[in-house]
């Protein structure tokens, strides 16, 4: 009874259009409020108060932060920069130029619709002109973002670690190969589609790569007149990921010390190295972040309180019970999550459904002899898919407002490249090693 009005409360509120984070509050305090044999409605503030008490969650609005300023101060377009030079000179370039580039801003914000943003306001007209359709290159730009989530430092990848009771290093690891994997699969679709014609280029094939080989020999010239200056200020930028990552590996600080050391860099080299960022810029900047991280914070510690109720419920232990009376064949129990966090993705904001669904689904998937590490790397990647699914794929919303074009468009353009998330999907679910063999050398 207490499940039924739980879950039927939380999706009432949710058509309704409240925010996940409210109706994660709302449904727990309904079931304590109104229902006999229940908790008293303290156990709603003890538990949201103990989910926010976590030194590892600072790491979350830091990090959101480290992006807003890198956005702003000009690194994400010497990111682009950077990734023309190492592969803006072959067929397809531009688009293996806004794969990469994601791949890099990736390393840095930990968060897909920040990627999108970054690397779509820059990549999207430089495309338009090279003669790749919008809907294409708004479509390849979404699907990029979600590597954002994958790659460390991963904003998700810390929600399911506090969640589980996991180590986030760890995690962030499992998550480089996968990132690449996916990366690489966006490329071999990019390759297909522009070889065959098929990226709905204004222009024939044959005039579309004589534009981009005029447009490589002039960026060409253009480099060599400003590689001395211009080398030597992205290196800043690039320096980023390296600084975070080493730090972390390295032993010389957490996870969140590494958030809080990005921001610190970030501000540093966005105001006086490159000076694109005025001080003017901090008060807009900063509202803007604390609004994504309150929003984010507000769901973590609601859902604490949601996932409290579900366990003294015994959820988790029911539905494993009935997910292994299907089979408890690992192969089929994998493949009833990912279609479970696949639905999931599409309808339900990705840190909520970490929260929500973690306490639930790794029991079954340990009962089956599923790592830890290996489960988070799958749920990830799998609510990740749902940036770019509609109805409520916020890549999707991102990508159409940065290419000016509609929703439709983009998701049409966006098909083939859903084909390549679902393939490596599959590849992470079933092959442990890509989220494991890096974890294992650390350990």
């Amino acid at each position: 009874m207490i499940s039924m009005v739980l879950f039927g409360s939380f999706a009432i509120l949710v058509a309704f259009g409240a925010p996940v984070g409210v109706c994660l509050g709302m449904a727990s305090l309904i079931v304590l409020e109104l229902l006999p044999n229940t908790p008293p409605v303290t156990l709603l503030v003890k538990s949201a108060v103990t989910g926010a008490n976590n030194f590892v969650l600072v790491a979350v609005p830091m990090f959101i932060l480290a992006g807003d300023i890198m956005q702003g101060g000009g690194l994400s377009r010497r990111i682009v920069a950077s990734a023309a030079r190492l592969v803006g000179n072959v067929k397809a370039g531009l688009a293996y130029v806004n794969i990469l580039a994601s791949m890099f801003f990736a390393a840095i914000s930990g968060s897909s619709p920040a990627t999108v943003a970054a690397i779509g306001s820059n990549m999207v007209p430089e495309m338009e002109k090279r003669g790749y359709d919008r809907g294409f290159s708004s479509a390849l730009t979404a699907a990029s973002g979600m590597i954002g989530v994958m790659i460390p430092p991963s904003i998700p990848f810390i929600i399911y670690g506090v969640t589980a009771n996991q180590s986030i290093g760890d995690l962030f690891l499992g998550g480089v190969i996968p990132g690449i994997l996916f990366g690489a699969g966006y490329a071999v679709i990019a390759r297909y589609l522009f070889a065959t014609g098929a990226t709905a280029c204004k222009s024939p094939l044959n005039e579309a790569i004589e534009k981009l080989e005029e447009h490589n020999r002039a960026r060409a010239q253009e480099k060599a007149e400003t590689a001395q200056s211009d080398d030597g200020n992205t290196i800043w930028a690039l320096l980023v990921p390296v600084i975070i990552l080493g730090g972390i590996y390295g032993g010389i600080f957490t996870p969140t010390e590494a958030a809080a050391v990005a921001v610190g860099y970030a501000f540093f080299i966005s105001m006086f190295v490159y000076k694109e960022l005025k001080w003017e810029d901090l008060p807009e900047l900063l509202s803007r972040t604390a609004i994504t991280s309150a929003t984010c914070l507000i769901m973590v510690v609601m859902a604490f309180a949601f996932g409290r109720l579900l366990t003294m419920e015994q959820v988790p232990n029911q539905v494993a019970d009935l997910i292994t009376t299907v089979s408890d064949n690992p192969i089929i129990v994998l493949a009833l999550i990912n279609i479970l966090l696949l639905l999931v993705g599409m309808f339900m904001e990705t840190v909520a459904a970490i929260i929500i669904l973690t306490p639930i689904l790794l029991p079954v998937a340990q009962s089956v002899g599923v790592d830890q590490i290996h489960f988070g790397v799958i749920m990830t990647c799998n609510l990740a898919i749902g940036f770019c699914t509609p109805p409520l794929g916020a890549n999707l919303f991102v990508a159409s407002s940065i290419g000016e074009v509609s929703l439709e468009r983009v998701v049409k353009a966006l098909i083939p490249f859903i084909y390549a998330m679902i393939v490596c999907l599959l590849l992470i679910t079933y092959v442990p090693a890509f989220s494991t063999f890096l974890p294992s050398l650390m350990n």
